[in-house]
């Protein structure tokens, strides 16, 4: 089933992704129509082959359809070149992998600066963005040292850092969880319900149910399609308690 959603920020019509392997055609996303509202909490799950990074790097306009449209804040992303398309990349979206993707000889100041060195911002500002967003995720005091000096979970609010560096609406998250134990893990999703709470539009891919739960609404694919968009109900107060962790 397809919910109704209207006021979306993103909005994906009849979107298919289509990769030439030899003579033949793989359909990665085949017609997938998807509206996603400011400030929503959305969970994409799916089997391995899904379309679910697929859907992710369309949505991160880290790709562009092969047919279909994709609008994003009322601009449809197929009539911009590669240069706008890094800019909202840049400044608009915000990206945590599951494997942080440091740059493991940068401190974690200047790891979390490379939003906005690529977006020629002054290093006045630079400076004092940067030691903002390392200070939402409460790390100043590892602010001058090295992925290889940190945990899982701080490499992880490292990732989240940069992320939120340029104050975008929009966190994409893939498997956030992924490479960290459940205590850790637990810590991280707890962030990221605070950013969802502070108004940030939080989308997550996950394969793991607890993860999902998180979020306000689930899509599940399967064979490039939707199919099952459901919303749940958010369980704050159980939540809290569940996820009341001190970070490392």
């Amino acid at each position: 089933m397809q919910a109704d959603h209207t006021g979306a920020r993103l909005s994906l019509k009849d979107v298919a992704k289509i990769y030439q392997m030899g003579s033949s055609k793989v359909y990665a996303l085949h017609g997938v129509s998807l509206e996603i509202e400011e400030n929503e909490y959305v969970a994409i799950m799916g089997p391995s082959g899904s379309g679910k990074s697929t859907l992710m790097n369309m949505i991160g306009c880290l790709d562009v359809p092969t047919s279909g449209t994709y609008t994003f804040d009322g601009e449809p992303v197929g009539d911009k070149d590669e240069d706008e398309l890094a800019d909202i990349r840049n400044r608009k979206i915000g990206f945590v992998f599951q494997t942080f993707n440091l740059v493991p000889r940068s401190t974690v100041f200047h790891n979390v600066e490379l939003p906005l060195v690529y977006g020629g911002v002054s290093r006045s500002e630079r400076k004092r963005l940067t030691e903002q967003a390392i200070e939402r995720v409460g790390l100043l005091d590892r602010m001058h040292h090295k992925p290889n000096e940190l945990s899982g979970g701080q490499r992880q609010r490292v990732a989240i850092a940069r992320a939120l560096v340029f104050n975008p609406s929009i966190i994409l998250a893939d498997e956030p969880t992924g490479n960290l134990d459940s205590k850790t893990g637990k810590e991280i999703m707890a962030m990221l319900d605070e950013l969802h709470d502070g108004g940030h539009t939080i989308i997550l891919v996950t394969h793991e149910d607890d993860i999902a739960r998180h979020a306000q609404r689930v899509i599940h694919l399967k064979d490039g399609r939707i199919e099952i968009d459901v919303r749940q109900p958010l369980y704050r107060e159980e939540k809290a308690k569940q996820f009341s962790v001190v970070p490392d």
